[in-house]
């Protein structure tokens, strides 16, 4: 089953107004090649593809020359050019293919934003539309499959995720070996090329942990100590798993710092399937003891999915003080604050007493499972 992807309309609109270079940033087979095939297919022109995997146009498209860049393109009205990251200086090219041929739809997609994006921010200033297109979301899979099915999906995505390869795959065997292999062909040979990684045994180590970790602050120091490694090589190495999307980090909040605990990070997986493999566990729900971390890591990023996909701004954070008291996740949006409580069961829970005194105009929700559709699937 094809799952229409949320940015499909909003691309084909973008292609059809203007004429600004569209960059797709997301994990590998996350669909973005898929999308962007769908999105021109009745695009009313020729259309150039390319792979810059293999390889074969790299001289052409780094060569800042225009006579041989526009003999590249002759006769094409779009370009669309994958996994562009693999082309050196490709953010002066495509500028030069923007400027000099105006007429020319350009479409980019990459699977690090560390590349791709320190590439082209300065010389495409202006010039383009970025978007991120991540493993299928809640809000994608509702267009195809009423709430009833959907929770009946819930575990299959928290012990599989959202890879669409892992979520059509029939049987578990085949879903465990399609997220075995992905960890270990982009998770780690593809990190470690793009990061240029030199301790990549330290860089497996630091992953694993983690993966243990989600849901939990993250203290550097301790990563260090454990890993032996400089702090500044574990923030770099956090860093590079951020921007090739392995990771979310989410930070503390506090107008109190007397009160409030904000030196330390939660960090969260994009993909559930991913952290699984990496820690080797696809155990069922009622046999694990992080059930109610992977329920608050799929909370948070399923929330920011729908989020990001809608357009919808907000500040996330947790909260915690040194007294112990927390809150699992805070949005700040319009001038209001939200605080939410996740159960991964229908038991509701209280706010804190501090959190109420300290933020008497702020509104308070356990997001349980009885309520969670709602929160990841708002009405428009």
């Amino acid at each position: 089953m094809l799952i229409e992807r949320a940015l499909k309309q909003t691309l084909q609109q973008r292609l059809t107004a203007s004429n600004k270079v569209i960059l797709i940033f997301g994990p590998r087979q996350a669909g973005k090649t898929t999308l962007v095939r769908e999105v021109i297919a009745n695009f009313g022109g020729r259309k150039l593809e390319i792979n810059a995997d293999e390889l074969r146009h790299i001289d052409t498209l780094s060569s800042r020359n225009l006579d041989r860049l526009t003999q590249l393109v002759a006769g094409y009205d779009l370009l669309f050019l994958d996994e562009a990251q693999r082309v050196p200086e490709i953010g002066i090219n495509l500028k030069i293919l923007h400027d000099q041929i105006p007429q020319l739809r350009i479409i980019a997609t990459g699977s690090s934003s560390l590349d791709l994006a320190s590439q082209t921010r300065e010389p495409l200033t202006g010039r383009t539309r970025t978007y991120q297109l991540l493993p299928l979301a809640m809000s994608e899979l509702a267009t195809h499959f009423n709430r009833y099915e959907l929770d009946n999906k819930l575990e299959n995505l928290l012990l599989f995720g959202g890879y669409p390869e892992a979520f059509s795959a029939t049987n578990k065997a085949d879903k465990i070996e399609y997220l075995r292999e992905l960890t270990a062909s982009y998770l780690f040979k593809d990190l470690l090329e793009v990061g240029a990684i030199k301790y990549s045994p330290k860089l497996r180590d630091l992953v694993r942990m983690l993966a243990f970790q989600i849901g939990s602050e993250v203290s550097i120091n301790e990563l260090s100590n454990k890993l032996q490694l400089h702090r500044d090589i574990v923030n770099n190495y956090i860093d590079l798993l951020e921007k090739t999307f392995v990771i979310f980090r989410l930070g503390g909040y506090s107008r109190n710092l007397r009160k409030e605990i904000t030196r330390h990070d939660k960090v969260f997986f994009c993909d559930l399937g991913v952290r699984n493999a990496i820690i080797e566990n696809f155990k069922p729900l009622d046999q694990r003891e992080d059930s109610g971390r992977l329920w608050e890591n799929f909370l948070f990023v399923e929330r920011m999915k729908t989020q990001m996909y809608r357009g919808d701004s907000a500040n996330r954070y947790f909260w915690r003080t040194y007294t112990g008291a927390e809150l699992d996740y805070i949005e700040e949006k319009n001038g209001q604050l939200f605080g939410y409580e996740f159960k991964f069961s229908n038991k509701a829970a209280n706010a804190p007493k501090i959190w109420q005194e300290t933020y008497p105009n702020a509104l308070f929700q356990t997001i349980n499972r009885s309520n969670y559709l709602d929160f990841l699937l708002p009405t428009p």
